[in-house]
């Protein structure tokens, strides 16, 4: 079965003068326009490509890439707003459509856009959605305690900084475990802090506890190294000064540097720490 918004690897059929036709195991057949034909093939050849919809509603395949793909989250800019809604760039010659139904807010010529990718039954077409906490649910989860989760930046709020975990979640970073500067967005890893009463899940950027020892170890040993072998800072340090040279909290910045001076990785003076 060739599937709408994902990539499906298919079989060269036969060319013709508008591009080639593929084909699936179950012999249903889809369009390469000549643009998207490789220089050297062979019928049945297998070719990985995208299909979506062409403006006349026919399935149409491509080598090229899209920013989103079905089920999934991206965030895309806005080209035009019309009567219908939003049209957004997708990396395709054919932009993403995003009905007025489904953005959160209005959405306008140039602005970026938190999307979720999926396909409207009703006209099976390939449409987005900023209503993205629609497509998440914390009902039965399926991550535990100190998990490592894959994060992206969904909006902020008053606390902190919602995110989605692992496309299926949602989850929330207080402010105060933020060191580095993130953007609606971003996508990066994460540690599942906590599991509060109605699965509400709490997110920290580095491990837990001794957990978050070692790798912040290596980072102050890492800037170590790129600094000749001296940062100026030591446990009396203020917070913002270890936060904008290390993007790590004073708290696991002290537990770093005991650990390598236990290791004899490193010498705390007065004026900072000195790599041995």
């Amino acid at each position: 079965m060739i599937k709408l918004g994902e990539i499906n690897t298919l079989e060269i059929l036969r060319e013709t003068d508008h591009g080639m036709y593929l084909i699936d195991n179950e012999e249903n057949q889809v369009l390469l326009p000549n643009r998207y034909m490789p220089e050297n093939f062979k019928i049945w050849d297998k070719l990985d490509v995208f299909v979506y919809l062409d403006n006349e509603e026919r399935p149409v395949a491509t080598t090229d890439i899209p920013y989103i793909m079905r089920n999934d989250f991206a965030l895309l800019r806005c080209n035009q707003v019309t009567d219908y809604g939003a049209f957004l760039d997708w990396g395709l010659v054919k932009e993403l459509f995003c009905p007025f139904k489904e953005q959160a807010y209005n959405m306008k010529p140039g602005g970026w856009y938190l999307v979720h990718c999926y396909l409207d039954e009703k006209t099976d077409r390939l449409v987005a959605s900023s209503k993205t906490n629609r497509f998440l649910d914390n009902k039965e989860l399926t991550v535990k305690e100190f998990d490592e989760v894959d994060l992206i930046v969904s909006h902020p709020s008053d606390i902190g900084m919602n995110v989605i975990v692992n496309k299926i979640h949602t989850g929330l970073i207080y402010k105060d475990s933020i060191f580095k500067d993130i953007s609606v967005g971003d996508r990066f890893k994460g540690i599942v802090k906590k599991i509060r009463p109605g699965n509400k899940l709490d997110i920290s950027l580095g491990q837990i506890g001794y957990r978050n020892i070692e790798p912040n170890a290596e980072r102050i040993i890492k800037e170590l190294q790129d600094n000749s072998g001296y940062l100026n800072l030591t446990d009396k340090s203020s917070p913002e000064a270890i936060k904008d040279v290390l993007q790590m909290s004073k708290k696991n910045f002290k537990k770093a540097i005991g650990t390598l001076y236990k290791q004899r990785q490193i010498e705390i003076k007065p004026d900072g720490i000195y790599l041995v």
